[in-house]
């Protein structure tokens, strides 16, 4: 290659992280589609997703509300490990404090299920991708960090409209539900 000129080109590598799963019949699929919840804790959806950096791989864990589509909690992590999913619901457990009946729900992680019901949460990782981390070449974890704060937190939460909002922001239509519900 040397001699003839020719330089190698990095490629973003792709991972395999789906698994036949063993226990499908234990399992009951209580969302069933239903995307529109009537209040906000209702029904939350979580999700992993990996962003390759330059340094390996990091994996983001998110929880949305699907009442307003927020992201509630969020974390990133260098695992994929379930201490980080159970650390992202105590985030949300803490921020939301709600007593009220919830559904979290999950594609079942690593192992084949339902997927369609995790439409919303997989769509916000697909544009957090398109929208904003793909436009950097991502060095490390902190960089990584940074730009999933920038996304999330001051911009996808706050400014970012969405159809499923009325063309307003989460906290915007949050914000419409706690005015309405007040009165």
């Amino acid at each position: 290659m040397r001699k003839m000129g020719i330089k190698a080109q990095w490629i973003k590598p792709y991972t395999i992280t789906t698994r036949d799963s063993d226990f499908s019949e234990e399992l009951h699929n209580i969302l069933n589609e239903k995307f529109h919840p009537e209040r906000p804790n209702a029904v939350w959806c979580t999700d992993i997703t990996y962003i390759w950096t330059w340094d390996g791989f990091v994996y983001l864990t998110s929880i949305m509300d699907l009442y307003s589509r927020k992201i509630i909690a969020w974390t990133l992590s260098q695992t994929m490990e379930v201490s980080c999913v159970i650390d992202t619901i105590e985030k949300a457990k803490a921020r939301r404090r709600t007593d009220l009946p919830l559904i979290i729900y999950s594609d079942r992680g690593s192992h084949k299920g339902y997927p369609y019901d995790n439409a919303c949460i997989e769509s916000f990782h697909a544009l957090i991708k398109r929208e904003w981390l793909d436009r950097f070449k991502i060095t490390d974890f902190r960089h990584a960090y940074r730009l999933v704060f920038e996304y999330i937190e001051a911009f996808y939460n706050t400014v970012r409209i969405h159809s499923h909002c009325d063309y307003m922001s989460p906290d915007q239509y949050e914000k419409l539900y706690q005015k309405v519900t007040a009165a």
